[in-house]
């Protein structure tokens, strides 16, 4: 499902246009996407949570040479599932 097929059919549950629809889930994930930059941790119990997680330096092998590099610390973002959200997917 993309985006605009979760417009589709958040308008149709919740009787609104799909233009609302559209305002409101582009508003939610830029409200999701600035917190978590910002290194806030988003939660939505029953869904999952949003967060940013620190990744340290650490070694690596270049694949065509095999001479070792160092990859630099970077942060990423990462989901967590909640509890029911995974009783949904694998009953």
């Amino acid at each position: 499902m993309n985006k605009g097929e979760l417009v589709d059919v958040v308008a149709a549950k919740t009787n609104i246009t799909k233009k609302q629809a559209d305002e409101i889930i582009s508003a939610f994930l830029s409200v999701v996407t600035e917190a978590v930059a910002n290194g806030d941790k988003v939660t939505l119990v029953g869904f999952g949570s949003f967060e940013r997680k620190e990744r340290s330096e650490r070694e690596g092998l270049n694949p065509k040479t095999k001479e070792k590099i160092t990859i630099p610390a970077t942060r990423i973002p990462a989901f967590s599932a909640g509890k029911a959200f995974k009783e949904k997917v694998a009953p």
